[in-house]
């Protein structure tokens, strides 16, 4: 069996410092192929996600990275000790997309030639992250096309009574490929045992399977406690699966640095990692990996790699749905009560990648009363350039036996919220819209936190500025508050 990584680093843009490695502010071309190396090198995680969803790449990573790093790529056999996994569009969703997941399914052969001209005899890409997952059928038509018509094609012939394609051009290696099934929504999380399940059932001799759960998206649409626990029961269920099906299930999960987004920086991988035991693979975003000194980096890293992985802990399914519901019911109605000024505030978030528009769950490419909900990193950035920490959206629907329940599923629910709640401006707080303003008010009040009085004025500055449209000075104080937290969003 293959030696799954602990650690997959992303190219998710949540960083406030731009990497020493690129030339520009937005990390693109070439930067991220010295990232790729960089990440392999100096920090040690072993995996790197290779995004073709929602962003520009390089469709000729693996050549270059023999061919600028090759004396590391001699030593470091690329789909054996480091790995390239590619996250491709999905057609179901991503309609106008649909070609270039053709395109990047075609790329795998001449990828293993180009491995195999480097003296290398394993393919170096064989996995792909198939995002907003929602059927059985999604997985199996990646499965079906690449065998059928990308290394099946090896064995038809160029034209009738010809030299078979393989003849011609050479074989087509791999022969198959791992798909990954990414899940995003309430339904998809849910019922992803069941949907792994039927994938899995016609195959034979698995070794593994990864199921890569989100961590952001969920937390966009329905809240960051409501996104932790529908994720402890998908996790619980996969579990179930792995007994079940003598499988190994091999859990991939999505978490940012922002405590809305996942709160797994280099400074709280112990509870990061306490909270989801049963996970396999965490994903090292932008922030984890460029707003921390390297050499902190790189511990946190070795301590998630070595880290044993035990069973998921155990979560009440009844209990846990019950408070979903009613945090999302209330998350979506706070929300809705400050989509004008999250609109305006989203416009002075930096960019720190290229990247295309995501089309969402919540809100991306549609409004919800004229407003368009950004990405959830502009959206947390937002928040908190605002003082408003969005880990506390939902949470004034709970009473405090129900917050006590909450915390006992969410085991770090209170260590994370602290984290959040120091970000917390209650002038501006107070200045919202007064049916947002009280449920705020009562949701901070569930876990007292100190603030930061220097923070409170930043954020005071922006509030004020946004609100009088004088937003000239707007984006250096969104700056100087993202350094503050040590993450963008």
């Amino acid at each position: 069996m293959i030696d799954v990584s602990r650690t997959m680093s992303t190219q998710h843009p949540d960083n406030v410092q731009t990497p020493f490695f690129s030339d520009s502010e937005i990390v693109s071309g070439d930067s991220e192929i010295k990232e790729a190396y960089y990440v392999f090198s100096h920090l040690a995680c072993r995996e790197q996600m290779w995004d073709y969803e929602g962003k520009d790449v390089d469709n000729f990573v693996v050549e270059k990275l023999f061919s600028k790093y090759n004396r590391y790529f001699r030593a470091h056999t690329l789909g054996r000790d480091n790995f390239i996994t590619l996250r491709v569009p999905n057609p179901s969703v991503q309609k106008t997309s649909g070609k270039l997941l053709l395109e990047t399914l075609e790329s795998f052969p001449r990828n293993f030639d180009a491995a195999k001209v480097f003296g290398q005899d394993v393919p170096p890409i064989f996995e792909v992250i198939l995002p907003m997952t929602s059927s059985v059928k999604e997985i199996q038509r990646i499965d079906s096309y690449y065998r059928n018509f990308v290394s099946g094609k090896a064995s038809k012939p160029v034209m009738a009574g010809d030299i078979t394609v393989s003849e011609w051009i050479g074989e087509f290696e791999p022969k198959s490929l791992n798909v990954i099934p990414l899940f995003e929504d309430r339904e998809s999380i849910l019922g992803s045992a069941a949907m792994v399940g039927a994938y899995m059932r016609p195959q034979k001799d698995l070794e593994y399977q990864r199921v890569f759960l989100a961590r952001s998206d969920p937390a966009l649409n329905y809240g960051s406690a409501s996104a932790v626990l529908l994720l402890k029961i998908a996790l619980e269920r996969l579990h179930e699966l792995e007994e079940q099906s003598s499988v190994k299930i091999l859990p991939i999960l999505g978490v940012g640095s922002a405590p809305f987004r996942g709160n797994l920086k280099p400074t709280n991988v112990q509870n990061c990692a306490g909270e989801y035991p049963s996970v396999q693979t965490f994903t090292l975003q932008s922030s984890f990996k460029y707003d921390h000194p390297e050499y902190l980096v790189r511990k946190s890293i070795e301590a998630l790699s070595s880290a044993p992985r035990a069973g998921p802990l155990e979560i009440d399914y009844e209990k846990a749905l019950a408070l979903v519901g009613k945090m999302t019911k209330a998350y979506k109605e706070e929300i809705e009560g400050m989509l004008p000024l999250i609109g305006k505030m989203t416009k002075f978030i930096p960019s720190k990648r290229a990247r295309k528009l995501h089309i969402g769950l919540f809100g991306y490419n549609r409004s919800v009363q004229g407003i368009k909900l950004p990405r959830a990193i502009n959206f947390c950035a937002s928040m908190y350039s605002l003082g408003i920490p969005p880990e506390a959206l939902g949470l004034s629907a709970l009473s405090e036996k129900e917050f006590d329940e909450l915390c006992s599923m969410y085991v770090h629910a209170r260590e994370d919220l602290q984290d959040a709640f120091r970000f917390a401006n209650p002038k501006n707080i107070e200045a919202l819209p007064a049916s947002v303003s009280k449920r705020l008010k009562r949701a901070l009040s569930l876990v007292p936190t100190e603030t930061d009085d220097e923070y409170i004025e930043v954020t005071s500055y922006i509030f004020k500025d946004l609100k009088a449209d004088n937003t000239s000075i707007v984006p250096e104080h969104v700056s100087t508050a993202a350094w503050m937290r040590n993450f963008l969003g």
